[in-house]
């Protein structure tokens, strides 16, 4: 390079150069200041948050916004009795196969889904073919199936005994079999007449009961009044044990008033009554012949089954008014709440689902009370499911499905009934009528 040419190259090097340093120098300006700024603004929030906390206490402390005594005391006697209402339950969940998490999740009801039913049962004097379909239709919910022959009141399996004796639970929808018919026998509804239940909505009996419409029945409650709902129940066994001399069965006695939600919640929900498994299979056994309660009865060895003599508690004057309601509890099957029994024309299973909140358990329920003919035999049986929100009415219908199909597949039905002695029409108390 010429000596004469230097200056000039050394000037357009500084020309391209000079930029791009003083443009890195005020970028690293820029990032320190930034830096700065940050550093101090987040240490100013920090010693700021103890002060703005101090002030949201002062102010929730002054004036107005103080609470009052009674407030408090309500505040704190709310709280306890909503803890004590809640029970902690813990259960584990997986994301990954090597990975497992405890969580803790609150629920009101006392009474686990899922147990083992049999345990502390004897089977002595059972029908053991029906027991097995019983346990297997069952699985693994705790709950309880009752079957009996309502012909005799003989009791051929009853699993979960325990539960099955208990002092009873609220009945749920199940309570609207006896509410259609004791508003068809006292003439405050007709089977072939509609109620409103909206402004452009009307429905009959085979529809409410195949859907368990609960404005439906709360009109029959009201217009029934109180005594005549009890009076009813009373006539279908409740209020008092429906077996015979059965080791360890209790019961709940009838209320002596409505319940503050009125009359029409105990025709609809069942609200106030409390049913035993045994109670609802002696009431849907009086549906399923016609209008005879028995006394249930449990015999235990072969000399008691041999010897077998059922017992008529009484007659219920229903025989005129149980046509009217068999189609609505067929419904309930084919098209209604009780799908998961599985409608068969063939044998068509005639029932009634029940799903609410047991507060005295306190317990989530799930019933379901039914009958099915096949041939010469007939069977009614009951479910009733105990636990969380996987439990209700459908689910234990179709437990009850389950039954009758397993009793189907191992031949039950083409056995010959044993032969009916002459003590079949031993009476009890007269026939009841109103």
């Amino acid at each position: 390079m010429k000596a004469s040419t230097r200056p000039l190259f050394f000037a357009l090097v500084a020309l391209l150069v000079c930029p791009a340093v003083l443009l890195h120098a005020a970028t690293k300006r820029h990032h320190k200041r930034h830096h700065a700024a940050s550093s101090a603004k987040t240490t100013s929030a920090k010693s700021a948050a103890p002060a703005r906390t101090t002030a949201r206490k002062q102010h929730r402390n002054t004036g107005a916004s103080r609470p009052s005594a009674a407030r408090k005391s309500t505040a704190a006697a709310r709280r306890k009795s909503t803890s004590a209402r809640l029970r902690e339950v813990s259960y584990t969940s997986s994301a990954h196969s090597k990975a497992r998490s405890r969580r803790h999740v609150y629920s009101p009801w006392t009474s686990p889904t899922f147990a083992d039913s049999t345990s502390g049962d004897s089977v002595d004097g059972e029908d053991l073919m029906v027991r097995r379909a019983a346990v297997e239709a069952l699985g693994p919910y705790n709950g309880s199936v009752v079957v009996v022959d309502p012909y005799t009141g003989r009791i051929l399996s009853m699993v979960n005994q325990k539960l099955a004796l208990s002092a009873g639970f609220e009945p749920c929808s199940t309570i609207k079999i006896v509410a259609s018919l004791a508003g068809l026998n006292e003439g405050v509804i007709d089977p072939d007449s509609s109620i409103r239940i909206a402004r452009r909505s009307t429905i009959g009996l085979t529809q409410a009961l195949a859907h368990s419409n609960n404005f439906y029945f709360a009109t029959v409650g009201n217009r029934l009044g109180f005594d005549r709902v009890t009076d009813y129940a009373r006539l279908f066994g409740m209020g008092e044990k429906a077996g015979l001399n059965i080791e360890g069965e209790q019961f709940t006695p009838l209320p002596d008033a409505p319940p503050a939600d009125g009359i029409g919640m105990m025709t609809s929900f069942g609200e106030g009554f409390y049913f035993t498994p045994l109670q609802l299979a002696a009431i849907v056994s009086a549906v399923a012949n016609g209008g005879t309660l028995y006394y249930l009865q449990y015999p235990k060895t072969t000399a008691e089954i041999a010897n077998y003599v059922p017992r008529v508690k009484r007659h219920l004057d229903i025989a005129q008014n149980i046509p009217a309601i068999l189609p609505g509890m067929m419904g309930a099957v084919e098209f209604g709440t009780a799908r998961r029994a599985q409608f068969d024309p063939d044998a068509p299973i005639f029932g009634k689902t029940g799903t609410c909140t047991d507060n005295r358990s306190p317990t989530h329920l799930g019933w379901f009370a039914s009958f099915q003919q096949i041939g010469s035999r007939k069977l009614a049986v009951v479910v009733l499911l105990t636990g969380g929100h996987a439990v209700n009415g459908p689910v234990a219908s179709g437990v009850a499905g389950s039954v009758y199909r397993n009793l189907v597949a191992e031949g039950y039905y083409a056995q010959t009934p044993a032969p009916m002695s002459p003590a079949v029409l031993v009476n009890g108390p007269a026939t009841v009528s109103r």
